[in-house]
Parts: C-alpha cells; structure tokens; sequence
C-alpha cells in the first residue's frame, strides 16, 4: 500500500495504514481489529465534523465492507473505494482453498471462497458512499485459470455489486493496480465528489 499512500499524499491526504491479520484468519476478523484501531483515531485525532474516507485493496475491501456493516462509528466514515476487490468471491480462492492443508492453513484464503462470501450477507448501508476500481490487464500466470474478464487475480464480474455508487475499469493487473497515480487520482476524485467523473 506505500505508493498508494504516497500517491495519496501528494494530493493533500493525510493516510494511515492499519497493520491487519490478512494470512491466517478470516477477513472478518479484520473488520473487528479495524473498529478497534478506528475508535482510538476517532477518540484522540478527530475533530469536530471531520471524516475518514476508507481505501482497500484486494482483501482489504472486503474488510471495509465488512467493517461498515457492523460498525458503531458510521457518522465518522466518509466514502470509501473498493481496488480489486473479489466482492462476490473469487475463483482462484476456490481452487486454491481446496487444496489441503492450504485452506487450512492460510484462512484468508478460504474466506475468499464464493459461498463464505455469499453467506456474510453484507448489510448495504446507504448513508455510507462505496465505489470500486477494477482492473484488466492479465498480467499474472494463475489469472489463465479464469475464463472471464480479470486481472490476474480476481474477475472483474466479482468487483462489480449492484449497490455500488460508480464503477470504474483501469488498464491494470492485480499487483500493480493500487501503485499507479492514475488509481490514486481517481480515489481522490470520487472521495471528493462522489462519483467518478
């Protein structure tokens, strides 16, 4: 996340980047330890009407939505921008997942799986404004096990959920895509505006 966070700063952002279990726990148990880091940020740095706009990529968007369905804290989230995200699951997970002992092991991985996605049943919050960035440049070796539309990692059809309030796609494979300035602009622009332009 360094030159995402970088890039953000150069366009006035002050970042934070939380260090969160993503290897062998399930994403949502980073939700919890986000709410926990986010009240003590709230308690001590926030002021009056000020608010955090939220940024994840790949898993990391996951943990945003999960965070801003159960979370005690709306009135002090802004917007949030969803990179790469597998919204609806996604299939190299799958595979990958029901290999043992490797869903056993690296449990992320497994909550990445389409029916553990699908059971989460996220709560759509509509005074939280949540876009998503996808990219499709298959520019990675696992991204030819998956037929559909991707960018090495995740298909763009995951990305995409009916709830969203805009859409974008950008040329970009899934490790590269959160690097790039032109991704951070467009953060920039739907934080500022609520839309991508």
């Amino acid at each position: 996340m360094k030159p995402l966070v970088h890039n953000l700063e150069l366009l006035g952002y002050e970042c934070m980047v939380p260090n969160l279990p993503l290897t062998y726990k399930e994403f949502d148990h980073s939700a919890l330890e986000l709410e926990v880091i986010l009240e003590k940020l709230i308690e001590s740095n926030l002021k009056d009407g000020e608010k955090i706009n939220l940024v994840g990529h790949s898993t990391g968007g996951l943990v945003i939505r999960k965070f801003v369905s159960e979370t005690k804290h709306l009135s002090s989230i802004g917007r949030c921008v969803l990179i790469a995200t597998p919204n609806k699951g996604s299939k190299l997970a799958n595979l990958a997942a029901s290999i043992k002992p490797v869903g056993e092991i690296y449990r992320t991985l497994r909550s990445l799986k389409y029916e553990y996605i699908e059971q989460l049943e996220f709560t759509s919050v509509p005074d939280i404004e949540i876009a998503a960035i996808a990219g499709n440049k298959n520019n990675l070796i696992w991204g030819n096990l998956i037929r559909d539309e991707n960018d090495g990692r995740v298909e763009l059809s995951s990305v995409f959920y009916p709830e969203l309030k805009d859409f974008i796609t950008l040329p970009y494979g899934h490790n590269e895509i959160h690097h790039q300035q032109e991704t951070a602009k467009w953060v920039d622009t739907f934080i500022r505006t609520g839309k991508f332009l």
